[in-house]
């Protein structure tokens, strides 16, 4: 029989843990007054303390309270830290009238700071959402208002159904969540939007969109904040193909209503800002080399010696101005009444638009006029001769002869204080139009100089090795030297945010006008680029690609806010009125066609070959 087990030797349970105390309950907790709570009982000394330091001035204050804080240890002064504090956090906005509130805004620049203050409280997004915060980024931003004036490029003087392509590769460098925040930044609602240009969805028929009317500098703001962004890694792209016009574009233009395109085979197309053909101007009966828009009304010339008036909303020719011996090689007009031309005879013509008369002939230069400019009553003429020559308007009168140049001129800019011409002598020079003094030699480029603009204080020249340079006229030393181009630049234009260069290397790029660093290059490499042409919310390109003139129309303007849907990305013949280009050649032109490859290499030189094409 098996012993019995000792009773205290059983197995039993372990003893139970001793009962915790119970969890403070909201009574309990600890008051939220720095007081003393009210069932402790004051030391009648601290009592005495307290109503002494009460009676004290600021100074017996302030030296009692450094004799307290002298006496603590580390623990007793976080302590006091953490009383002190919160008590001293004040809300600037609650605190602040509205007045000083926006004095403080006006040194934020940053719109994302702008959108994470909108959620900070009721009173930060009132004053935030506030219109004169707005206009002040506006100012800083230098988002104001474009000029009316038209963007146009001439050879000389820088300055049916379709695909919409949106090209993914030139988005490739944006994070999305830095568009998503700058695009709250701007948003009129503080949360956080879920587009961006990286990521807007297109539509193969979509029609012209016009900007939401500016009623306030905020939804201005927004408005020009989303187009600068869509310049950098966006924007929606339109391709013609104009066919079977395989010839050289000589001169486009860009206005509010209007894309104008001449080519060397005696053709000028008319389309709309979407790109859409509307006409075809015929009548001149060889290559047009030189045109100007003014509203509805376009003013031509070319190898036929003739210089051509049109109504472009009709189609129809207004005059025909005769008196020209040789290819009109450049036109201005000064108003919409008066157009001046410069021709390979030597001379300059001042015509009448209303009557078609030719009320003046500027006789001086003694061998081709290549390129003018006009400022009020003054015009002044770039010439073969190596001179250049301010003209009196109204009068006729030759004012200035300027002499410097060693070789022929090709590019002129005039803003009414200054005149700069470019060489073949690889020099660009500064001229002052009172006394016709040269103020300054530009130096740098190393080939001829093709292409000129002046804004302000700041000129841009192109040349044919390929660089742009970026002048400063207060200086007049370079601010930047940038390697643009592996052959002439063709096109150049620019204005206070960034500078667009076309070569012929086939390759536009963007540039921004500040740091000189290169943006982005805009559309596929092409075999030759023949002109750019920019206004703020949209971009023309004409170029050869695949052995065909094409024209691509690039639009920044922000989409709608339901977004659009996105086609195929190919490019569709353009079909003219009729169904088909109109293709009957002059008898005439097929002289000049014959010169084809001579005049292609005449362009990207500037066209110093050109005296040998027929006149």
């Amino acid at each position: 029989m098996p012993q019995a087990i000792p009773n205290p030797l059983l197995p039993s349970a372990p003893a139970s843990p001793p009962t915790p105390a119970p969890s403070p309950t909201p009574h309990q907790r600890s008051p939220t007054s720095w007081h003393l709570a009210l069932d402790d009982v004051e030391d009648p000394v601290l009592e005495e303390a307290r109503n002494l330091f009460r009676g004290l001035d600021i100074t017996a204050k302030e030296n009692w309270l450094r004799s307290l804080v002298d006496e603590c240890d580390n623990h007793t002064l976080s302590f006091l830290h953490q009383i002190v504090s919160p008590r001293l956090k004040k809300d600037p906005f609650k605190a602040l009238p509205n007045e000083l509130c926006f004095r403080i805004l006006e040194f934020v620049d940053d719109p994302k700071t702008f959108v994470r203050a909108s959620q900070v409280s009721r009173r930060w997004r009132e004053i935030v959402s506030d219109d004169q915060a707005w206009k002040t980024l506006c100012e800083k931003h230098a988002y104001r208002r474009m000029s009316s004036d038209s963007v146009g490029s001439s050879m000389t003087n820088s300055t049916a159904s379709v695909s919409q392509l949106l090209y993914g590769q030139h988005l490739r460098s944006a994070s999305p969540n830095r568009v998503l925040e700058n695009m709250s930044a701007i948003d009129e609602n503080p949360e956080v939007v879920a587009t961006s240009h990286d990521s807007v969805p297109t539509t193969g028929s979509r029609k012209q969109r016009k900007p939401r009317p500016s009623t306030t500098h905020r939804s201005h703001f927004k408005h020009r904040y989303l187009v600068e962004s869509a310049w950098r890694k966006g924007g929606l792209m339109t391709a013609r193909h104009i066919h079977p016009d395989q010839g050289v574009v000589t001169s486009l233009h860009l206005t509010k209503k209007y894309i104008v395109v001449a080519l060397d085979n005696a053709k000028i197309h008319v389309f709309n800002t979407r790109g859409d053909h509307q006409r075809t101007l015929l009548g001149h009966q060889m290559g047009v080399w030189a045109m100007v828009p003014w509203e509805d009304i376009l003013v031509s010339g070319g190898c036929d010696r003739d210089v051509r008036v049109w109504n472009m909303a009709t189609g129809t020719s207004v005059h025909t101005l005769r008196g020209h011996t040789s290819t009109v090689r450049c036109l201005k007009m000064s108003d919409a009444r008066t157009a001046i031309s410069g021709s390979r005879d030597t001379t300059l013509r001042v015509w009448d638009l209303t009557t078609g008369a030719c009320t003046e002939v500027l006789m001086g230069h003694q061998a081709s006029v290549r390129c003018l400019e006009i400022h009020g009553d003054l015009v002044v003429s770039g010439s073969y001769d190596t001179t250049a020559k301010i003209w009196s308007i109204s009068s006729g009168q030759c004012l200035r002869t300027l002499q410097g140049h060693f070789s022929q001129i090709y590019a002129i800019a005039f803003d009414g204080h200054r005149i700069a011409t470019g060489s073949l002598d690889t020099s660009v020079r500064i001229w002052n139009p009172q006394d016709g003094t040269c103020q300054a030699i530009l130096q740098g480029h190393t080939s001829l100089v093709g292409q000129l603009q002046m804004r302000g204080n700041t000129l841009v020249t192109g040349g044919s090795d390929g660089s742009v340079r970026v002048w400063s006229l207060i200086t007049n030393t370079p601010i930047h030297r940038l390697a643009a181009h592996d052959n002439s630049v063709t096109s150049l234009q620019f204005d206070d945010a960034r500078i667009v260069s076309g070569g012929s290397d086939g390759r536009v790029k963007i540039w921004d006008t500040k740091t000189g660093t290169q943006i982005r290059e805009l559309s596929q490499p092409a075999e030759a680029v023949w002109r750019v042409a920019f206004e703020s919310e949209r971009c023309v390109v004409m170029a050869s690609r695949a052995g065909r003139t094409i024209m691509e129309v690039w639009d920044f303007t922000p989409p709608p806010e339901d977004g659009d849907q996105q086609e195929d990305e190919r490019p569709v013949e353009m079909t003219m009125d009729g169904g088909q280009i109109l293709d009957e050649d002059m008898a005439d032109v097929e002289d000049e066609e014959d010169h084809k490859s001579d005049m292609i290499d005449a362009y990207s030189t500037g066209g110093e070959d050109s005296e040998g094409m027929t006149d």
